[in-house]
């Protein structure tokens, strides 16, 4: 017997049935539910326009909420949860906070975009507790996954301050986590023999057992264009969201280890807590809807080239653990990446969890992004540095770029021309020039073969003046 998904829309318990569970959240909102305030912008996760929160129990009383890319998710993801859109802010008639301030800031242009900045406020309202208003650079980052084509963005950031304005205490979410705990299931999803959400490794393992053919989903921001833009039907999926061994983040004497299915946003936090160089790459790692959905391990095994986070890993010399029938193995993420979208992953194997090493202390690290647009884009290059120094003399160093090659690459010849030199302009200029023999980038839309190889030429001099404090300037502006 199927399992129907079950969730709250808003404050109403929905049972789901007889649809296809790939089926994307906005068509299904948009379609028999009737609800048509969410608006598809693009289709494919940039846009924010079709944006909705999420809000699961955050285990002591509360609720975690996450806003997402409805155009993206899958219908089947939401078993268990709250969906919440945008009719469902107004109470009785009574416009919430953020929307009074948007029509008190004439944050609304054509009109079209405005749901998702709506929803994506009504996000940072709930989960925001920092000092009021909050700083420029908060609102900055929380609108990133959000485009105006009206280029109305001063009054929305106006809106963004505003709906502050006499904020009391939380809502009493004591109802709705009573109702989400009554939703929880034992064992994990069978929805008509075609979605299937496992709620531990041992039942994942069973499930792949039988079905060693299915589509793998973790936060479905790459998985889901396969359904919105190729239009192909998905026969199987296996979705990661619900496995506890894979939602764990964990600092030991030795390691950071970050489960597969924890999301960007989940695991920005404890990266930069101790690597803060990551900073800016991780705040310009896609838009905070596609950080709240996109996970770890679906980064790593999707095997992209201009994936952001493999070169972070590969450069911070991570481990990957896989998990199968023959139980788990682990390699090095540098030899995980076979070529282009291949990968060492056997039948029936997923990526389990992702070991980053502590750091040595003195160790100079740089994550730089390159893109068409600074925020919510993807890599043309991205580029980590990692050099461990004695002295002045250059101990060791890890160099991996994204948008390079077929896969995440250490530059091998970049790598050798450092090691045992002192770290001076000359010695930076001579393995930038190395760079040549490790890499032959093709061009596509993103950027030339010669743009891309000057870049991450540049990239490496730009490492230098900015650890080696310089004094020659290398922004035109600071992010934020």
């Amino acid at each position: 017997m199927s399992d129907r998904i079950r969730l709250l829309l808003g404050d109403r318990p929905v049972e789901i049935s007889g649809i296809d569970p790939t089926t994307t959240v906005l068509d299904w909102l948009r379609g028999p539910c009737g609800r048509t305030g969410t608006k598809e912008g693009c289709a494919e996760g940039d846009c924010g326009a079709c944006t909705v929160v999420l809000a699961e129990p955050d285990g002591s009383g509360g609720l975690a909420y996450r806003s997402v890319n409805s155009c993206i998710q899958f219908v089947g993801t939401l078993d268990g949860v709250q969906l919440l859109t945008v009719e469902d802010l107004a109470k009785d008639g009574t416009p919430h906070p953020v929307q009074r301030a948007m029509v008190a800031a004439h944050a609304s242009q054509c009109g079209f975009c405005t749901p998702g900045f709506v929803m994506t406020l009504y996000h940072l309202y709930r989960t925001y507790d920092g000092p009021l208003p909050p700083p420029r650079e908060t609102l900055d980052r929380a609108l990133g996954g959000n485009l105006c084509r009206c280029t109305g963005y001063r009054p929305i950031l106006e809106a963004a301050e505003r709906m502050f304005d006499g904020r009391t205490a939380g809502e009493d979410v004591t109802a709705t986590v009573a109702a989400l705990e009554g939703l929880a299931r034992d064992k994990g999803l069978a929805y008509e023999d075609r979605f299937f959400a496992p709620r531990t490794l041992a039942e994942l393992a069973g499930v792949l057992k039988v079905h060693p053919g299915a589509r793998i989903l973790s936060g479905g921001t790459d998985l889901g264009l396969e359904v919105t833009k190729a239009h192909r039907t998905l026969d199987r999926v296996v979705y990661l969201g619900r496995v506890a061994e894979l939602r764990t983040v964990a600092k030991t004497q030795t390691h950071l280890e970050l489960g597969a299915a924890v999301t960007w946003s989940e695991a920005a936090d404890p990266l930069v807590a101790i690597w803060p160089a990551l900073d800016e790459l991780f705040a310009r790692f896609a838009g905070p809807p596609v950080r709240n959905a996109g996970t770890v391990g679906g980064n790593i095994a999707n095997a992209s080239p201009i994936g952001d986070s493999p070169p972070v890993f590969v450069a911070l010399d991570a481990d990957v653990e896989l998990a199968g029938p023959a139980g788990m193995r682990r390699l090095k993420l540098a030899d995980f990446f076979l070529d282009y979208r291949k990968t060492a992953l056997a039948p029936g194997e997923v990526v389990a969890r992702v070991r980053i090493p502590l750091p040595a202390p003195g160790l100079k690290l740089a994550a730089y992004k390159v893109s068409k647009r600074l925020d919510d884009d993807i890599s043309a290059v991205c580029g980590v540095f990692a050099l461990a120094l004695d002295g002045g003399r250059i101990a060791d160093a890890r160099i991996a770029f994204g948008g390079m090659a077929a896969i995440p690459k250490r530059a091998a010849s970049c790598e050798a021309a450092l090691v045992g030199k002192d770290w001076t302009l000359a010695t930076a200029q001579a393995a930038a020039a190395a760079l040549a023999s490790d890499f032959a980038p093709i061009g596509d839309m993103r950027a030339s073969a010669a743009y891309r190889a000057k870049v991450a030429a540049n990239l490496l001099v730009r490492f230098w003046h900015e650890s080696t404090g310089s004094g020659i300037a290398t922004r035109a502006v600071s992010y934020g």
